[in-house]
């Protein structure tokens, strides 16, 4: 596989913008949180999701390295393996029902130690967001260039700032509405089935575009 058949820097940064905007746990866990406690309750949220990311890229960045040192053949099996796993991604989306939305989030007020806590474990222990990292990484990845063990943390970070950026304005708009926004989520499975699309179409393009 030469560079040319990689995926563009512009296309990871589209796409990650487009999945961070996703609702999904973390964004429900910040918008919960900040409408229940406000807006330091839902910054710490943010945070501690980002630390838990740290945790899964970690995972990711080692994991990857070991494949690609062992084998080159086993690296692009995991390329079209995640591409498969992203189109499964976004099916889930487009049949998933939707039961309730925010206003059926836990919103007990807890301490804002146990809640930066909280949300770290929240995402460690989901192991989706595990598995997202190693389908969507490696699909931005060329063994012929070299550093990958850099050029993967680098995107890991890259795809975790942003979206801890994200739920902090999330946090800070949330904050100002309060319990407002947790009465009003149907644009939620209109969201969900647009990302489904989203997450299919950036499957079946990043398959197609490693075997040009």
């Amino acid at each position: 596989m030469t560079a040319a058949h990689t995926p563009s820097l512009t296309l990871f940064i589209s796409a990650a913008i487009l999945l961070n905007l996703t609702p999904g746990p973390d964004m429900l866990y910040v918008a919960t949180r900040s409408a229940s406690q406000g807006l330091k309750a839902g910054i710490l949220s943010a945070f501690g999701i980002f630390s838990g990311t740290l945790v899964h890229i970690s995972f990711a960045v080692f994991g990857l390295s070991v494949i690609l040192q062992r084998s080159a053949i086993a690296f692009r099996i995991l390329k079209y393996a995640g591409a498969v796993y992203l189109v499964y991604l976004g099916i889930q989306a487009l049949i998933k029902k939707d039961h309730g939305g925010l206003e059926k989030a836990s919103i007990k007020k807890e301490r804002y130690r146990k809640l930066y806590v909280q949300s770290i474990l929240t995402n460690v222990l989901n192991p989706k967001v595990a598995l997202f990292f190693l389908a969507f990484l490696p699909q931005f990845i060329d063994p012929a260039q070299g550093l990958v063990t850099m050029r993967i943390l680098g995107l890991g970070l890259y795809f975790d700032v942003q979206g801890t950026l994200i739920l902090m304005g999330l946090a800070f708009g949330i904050s100002r509405l309060g319990q407002r926004f947790l009465q009003k989520s149907r644009a939620l499975p209109r969201s969900r089935r647009l990302t489904g699309g989203i997450l299919i179409a950036l499957g079946i393009r990043l398959a197609l575009l490693d075997k040009k």
